[in-house]
């Protein structure tokens, strides 16, 4: 099927659709399947009128056409053409399915988002669809709905219908009067004027929310009419990888074996296990520090969670995240002054409609456990401010401990303990590897396709210039090295595509051209008329950029008042005598609406489009006016690292020498910022063109005070250093401690290239845990297949989990010898690569998709321990019960939803079922069997038959999560006697349930 055909269908569907409700609705059942022109002729009267009436709505399926077929003529490029086939035909069956008649839309107040949560909760999704499929279809059906809803809204049949609505609901108005003050919410401290409101505000809230953060803007600016070309942020979105990070106390599971018999459940043993999806790592915990580096994508992840939760439209590991209600708290809005109270904080998203947010609304979503607080930019403040935040959220989750909070910051500024007192989990967003970085390419060309005539090149040229910058990727792995974070990533792309496929060679260049383009040459090139008018030279702009990037940096400020920043540009421009007559508020504002470094992130507020610009500029305008001494006297704070190491590019020979210099003399001076200051000295080496043979001398020996890598974040600050610092590690690690070994492994492997591939093959014979461990995990960062034939294969990998991420590594990992202990998080579809698997003891595939055919496990009969999860219709479940040596089997994320379809084998001892919901039916367990049982709900429910379980002969361990045992222990009657530890969590006991004692039973509650 093509892209026209495929467009075509799908405009015919909405107008076919809108046309029921035009012409009067579905009366007759024979006239379902009519073709449009057929219910026309049907319903409407006259030739003359007939035709009139075709031609509106062949004008609608026209439009819907126009909107659709350029996004699909890219996006089935990457499907066949049954997959194709299949993603059209799911969304058109929905279509028919659904309830679209005009009572359901005014049921939905005629708004899209609440008809397709209406109508997902409703029809069953399709199944058969792979993960690319699956995307494309949810995409299809929400840009339908959507422009269904548009069509209807515009019907003058639907203006009566609404008024006839309207008019019927108040027609029982005076019946209704009584009834309506029976309803009326009780008045309490937490609601002193009632809760009638809060469905109707939260509504339009998430509208808002929907709507204004679902954008991104690009890197550059072309008009004055807008501030900067935007694409949606849910199209340019791009899942990343992230790593537990809690240090030496980290609960990582490695693998199913692990598990003990404190039936530490499966769920958690993902969320901390390395190499993961950071849905993944949210999913696993409520309470999370997500921790990464400038640009690593914080910002763009907690507005990604915003707009998803906004929509109701979680997936996969975050399916139970929907109905939540996004709160974003943008920290640098309070620098300075006090984080917000409750009422406060949906100022800086929502603040044109906060005034009319009944009063503790806010409290309300946080007290009944159903918020989703999102702080952003701990690093922007200091330390002291800092020190207030984390008070004050302790103070808020005191009052509030059910809420979901995820808080972001860069590594420096937050260690991985900073907020272990109240219980968060630590995760640190990776750099992206090879397999992330070409998704993340793709993935920035399709969005870009949004843009229409506003790009540098014709939009049918896009696949041509997506293909030349990966096939650059590929051929040139330091700029893989290069574009290791989405903002680079995204950097790359836009000076890839503006500057004729022109690459840079480091990240200093990389910043400078992006800069040009930015402020000068885009609008240059294009002959913009205020660009040509303008009297500022791109020396002048960048003059007073970097002037005011500095008094932002020397105040640790990251924002500013218009007011003030066009009292600093008017003094600048005073001492630049070339530029007499301009006026300071004059400049800053073709500064604002033409470059596209500065931004307004609230009402006459003023700021760099991203922290980085700021810091690049400051640095340079440090090295401009020989402020060296200023930036070795900082270098110990965090705020100020990534100024130090780009001014260290900037300097000229003395201000180098000045700058590395007198950090390393504080260094010495200074025991207790000592390897702080060496490790900053080491990562300026990144940017350094070059160094005298003193200070070279110098930086050795700062390097060697840290060498070898001790410490979780001493790799990346080492990997800075570049490849020259692989000269310095050893060939072997024979002499070094177990934990030196696994952190000399990941600083070779951040830093990347065939010298490191070398070097990592060296170390491929060390035998102990955490060095192979590491030696598996930078798989990631190098070619699949070249890592696999070099350096795996000739790693013990008997008795480790092996992780599988990519495609690249499954169509490699049955070349490796010894492994059996498999972990794939590579979205699957089918289970013929098992076949070609030596045989495993444990085997875990967390994401299913699709139809899949479990026969193919029967290839694996040595199988202990397995692990299913994802979203899967699966076939021939009863093969398990050929697995004869199988003790461990977990099913999750309604991999299985029918457990009639369970076939046990003989020696299955542990179950775990995740994920169910109030249908799960435990009848089948009925005298299997089992000795532990874990079964972890989606919400608090209370499965089928649980009566089920008193036929359970053997019995002894029970874990519930989110499980309704309020009527069980009040009946004390749903205990084998065999049982002796139950473990109860989140299953909403009250207190005095709590107390009950089983005799020789241990019952523990979390």
């Amino acid at each position: 099927m093509s892209a026209e055909a495929a467009a075509l269908r799908l405009g015919t569907t909405v107008a076919k659709t809108a046309a029921d409700i035009w012409l009067g609705g579905r009366r007759r059942q024979q006239e379902r399947h009519l073709t449009l022109a057929e219910l026309v002729r049907v319903r409407v009267p006259g030739l003359r009128l007939q035709r009139s009436v075709e031609r509106q709505f062949g004008q609608i399926t026209d439009a819907v056409f126009d909107r659709l077929e350029p996004y699909l003529e890219h996006e089935f490029r990457g499907l066949d053409e049954s997959g194709r086939q299949a993603v059209i035909d799911a969304v058109c069956d929905t279509f028919a399915r659904a309830d679209l008649s005009d009572e359901a839309v005014l049921a939905a107040d005629a708004n899209a988002a609440e008809l397709i949560r209406r109508i997902t909760g409703s029809v069953p999704a399709p199944v058969g669809l792979n993960e690319a499929e699956s995307r494309l279809y949810e995409v299809l059906f929400a840009e339908c709905v959507e422009y269904y809803v548009r069509i209807v809204r515009s019907l003058p049949v639907f203006e009566e219908r609404a008024a006839a609505e309207l008019l019927a609901r108040t027609a029982t108005l005076g019946a209704e009067v009584a009834r309506l003050l029976e309803r009326l919410p009780d008045r309490s401290l937490l609601a002193p004027d009632g809760t009638d409101q809060d469905t109707a505000f939260r509504r339009r809230y998430l509208e808002l929310v929907s709507r204004d953060l679902d954008e991104v803007e690009l890197f550059r600016r072309t008009s004055d009419r807008a501030a900067g070309p935007r694409v949606r942020l849910s199209a340019a979105y791009v899942s990343l990888r992230a790593t537990g990070d809690d240090g030496s106390r980290r609960r990582t599971v490695r693998s199913l074996s692990r598990l003990r018999p404190d039936m530490s459940d499966w769920e958690e043993a993902g969320a901390e296990s390395s190499g993961m999806r950071v849905e993944a790592g949210l999913s696993g915990a409520s309470r999370v520090l997500l921790r990464g580096e400038a640009g690593s994508g914080k910002t763009t992840l907690l507005r990604w969670l915003a707009v998803t939760a906004a929509r109701g439209a979680f997936s996969g590991e975050l399916s139970d995240w929907n109905g939540l209600t996004p709160v974003f708290v943008k920290l640098r809005e309070y620098s300075g002054r006090t984080p917000p109270n409750p009422d406060a904080m949906l100022d800086g998203i929502a603040g044109p409609i906060t005034g009319i947010m009944p009063k503790g609304w806010v409290e309300r979503q946080l007290d009944s456990g159903r918020a989703l607080l999102l702080i952003d930019g701990v690093d922007e403040l200091l330390d002291r401010e800092r020190r207030a935040v984390r008070d004050w959220l302790r103070k808020l989750l005191v009052a509030y401990d059910e809420v979901r909070v995820v808080v972001t910051s860069r590594p420096a500024a937050a260690g991985a303990d900073w907020l272990r007192g109240e219980h968060f989990t630590a995760l640190h967003l990776d750099r992206m590897s090879p397999p992330d970085l070409a998704a993340f390419v793709r993935q920035w060309h399709q969005a870009v396709r949004e843009l229409g005539d506003d790009l540098p090149c014709p939009v049918d040229d896009l696949p041509l210039y997506e293909q030349s910058l990966l096939t650059s990727l590929k051929d040139r792995p330091h700029l893989q090295s290069l574009a290791g974070t989405p903002l680079l990533a995204a950097m790359l792309c836009a000076m890839h595509l503006n500057r004729g496929r022109q690459l840079p060679r480091d990240r200093m260049e990389l910043y400078r051209n992006a800069l040009h383009t930015l402020v000068h040459d885009r609008d240059a090139d294009r002959n913009v008329p205020s660009a040509v008018d303008s009297k500022l030279s791109l020396s002048d702009k960048l003059v007073l950029l970097r002037d005011l990037a500095w008094r932002l940096s020397d105040n640790n400020r990251s924002e500013i008042s218009v007011e003030q920043a066009t009292v600093h540009v008017g003094r600048k421009l005073r001492a630049m005598r070339h530029l007499d007559g301009l006026e300071g508020g004059q400049v800053l504002d073709q500064l604002r609406h033409r470059s596209g470094i500065l931004r307004s992130p609230a009402e006459a507020r003023l700021d760099f489009v991203h922290r980085t610009f700021q810091e690049y500029l400051a640095a340079e305008e440090a090295a401009e006016e020989d402020r060296m001494g200023s930036l070795a006297g900082r270098a110990h704070l965090d705020l100020w690292r990534e100024t130090v190491i780009m001014a260290a590019g900037h300097a000229n020979a003395r201000q180098r020498e000045e700058l590395l210099g007198g950090i390393l003399d504080r260094a010495e001076r200074e025991p207790r910022h000592a390897r702080t200051l060496r490790l900053l000295a080491a990562s300026c080496q990144e940017t350094l063109p070059e160094v005298s043979e003193g200070l070279a001398v110098r930086l050795e020996d700062a390097v060697s005070c840290l060498l070898p890598a001790r410490r979780p974040t001493d790799p990346p600050a080492l990997a800075a250093v570049g490849s020259s610092l692989l000269r310095r590690l050893p060939r072997s690690l024979g002499e070094l401690t177990e934990k030196a070994a696994a952190q000399t492994v990941r600083t070779v492997a951040l830093i990347g290239g065939v010298e490191a591939l070398g070097l990592l093959a060296g170390y491929a014979g060390d035998c102990r845990g955490a060095v192979v461990d590491a030696l598996i995990e930078g798989w990631g960062y190098f070619d699949a297949d070249s890592y696999a034939d070099e350096v795996l294969a000739g790693v013990p990998l008997t008795g480790r989990q092996v992780k599988v991420t990519h495609s690249g590594q499954l169509r490699a990992v049955g070349r490796l010898p010894g492994i059996d202990d498999l972990w794939i998080s590579q979205f699957m579809t089918d289970l013929t690569v098992l076949g070609e698997l030596h045989p495993l003891k444990e085997l875990t595939i967390v994401a299913l998709r699709g139809e899949v055919d479990l026969s193919r496990l029967t290839t694996q009969h040595s199988l202990l321990r397995l692990g299913l999860g994802g979203r899967a219709s699966l076939k021939n479940a009863d093969v398990l019960g050929e697995l004869s040596e199988l003790d461990v089997l977990h099913l999750g994320y309604r991999c299985l939803p029918d457990l009639r379809e369970l076939c046990l084998g003989p020696k299955v001892n542990y179950l775990s079922v995740l994920n169910f919901d109030a249908s799960l039916d435990l009848a089948p367990l009925a005298h299997e069997r089992i000795r532990w049982l874990n079964l972890h709900a989606d919400v608090l429910c209370l499965p089928q038959n649980v009566q089920a379980l008193l036929t359970l002969p053997l019995l002894t361990h029970l874990r519930l999560t989110r499980v309704d045992v309020t009527a069980w222990l009040k009946a004390g009657t749903f205990l084998p006697p065999t049982v002796r530890r139950v473990s109860l969590r989140d299953c909403g006991l009250p207190d005095d349930l709590a107390k009950l004692d089983f005799p020789g039973v241990k019952v523990t509650f979390e």
